[in-house]
């Protein structure tokens, strides 16, 4: 089966996920902070040689997720390219993601805020921490005015260097009158969560690599992306009536 060309459309953000072909450490180390301060370092750098405003990020052991807006059908993808490259020249191991990465177009003003409370809870998900803002790889601290600082012995402050690395969406400035106010109905969003079936809906468009939004959004769309955005139906085209 022919793989999907990359989904695009201009000054649409988009949710990333690539995972590892191997973790960056051994399972028995799963913050493996010395390597993850070097991968934030080199997302940092590619963000900006790259002109892609990242909205959300996350770094775990074994995979790296990114809310952003590229600023072209090919930026994304460069930055990407250029992460593998330096894991790949770092490691050298060969092959570093477990083939393409996933990415789904997500509707400004209903889904870039859910699709951030998906990405930042992920550290609580996968049981790396009990709360998102302890994980010190994310975008969480920041959003939430939360900042807990790094673990011991971490070379660098990650909170901080992950903060010049955010361009907050619209949608999350729109959240709140002052930045207290801001990280106040955000830390909310957080403690709620997702319900079961905005998870799953979040999850369905990215593995799937479709449109995250309405029917409405998908209509605005359909002339400015760069291939079909959604599944097609099922079974044979239905027939017509002839017209009298």
């Amino acid at each position: 089966m022919a793989r999907l060309p990359r989904l695009y459309a201009p000054q649409v953000p988009q949710l990333v996920q690539a995972e590892f072909v191997r973790p960056l450490a051994a399972v028995s180390d799963p913050t493996p902070s010395a390597e993850l301060d070097r991968l934030l370092e080199w997302l940092l750098h590619d963000a900006r040689e790259y002109k892609v405003a990242v909205h959300g990020w996350l770094l775990l052991n074994d995979r790296i997720t990114l809310l952003a807006t590229p600023p072209d059908a090919q930026g994304l993808s460069r930055l990407m390219q250029a992460l593998g490259r330096r894991l790949a020249t770092h490691m050298r191991r060969g092959r570093v993601f477990a083939g393409r990465y996933r990415s789904t177009l997500v509707e400004p003003g209903a889904w870039v805020l859910p699709a951030l409370v998906w990405l930042e809870s992920l550290p609580v998900q996968q049981r790396y921490v009990d709360r998102a803002e302890s994980w010190p790889w994310s975008s969480a601290a920041a959003h939430t005015g939360v900042h807990a600082g790094t673990p011991t012995g971490t070379p660098m402050d990650a909170a901080a260097l992950g903060r010049t690395l955010l361009n907050d969406h619209v949608d999350y400035w729109q959240d709140g009158n002052t930045p207290f106010a801001r990280e106040a109905n955000y830390r909310e969003r957080m403690q709620n969560g997702l319900s079961a079936a905005q998870g799953q809906r979040i999850e369905q468009a990215l593995f799937g690599q479709w449109v995250l939004g309405d029917a409405g959004f998908v209509d605005k769309l359909s002339t400015l992306a760069t291939r079909r955005l959604m599944p097609a139906s099922r079974g044979r085209p239905r027939k017509t009536t002839p017209s009298v």
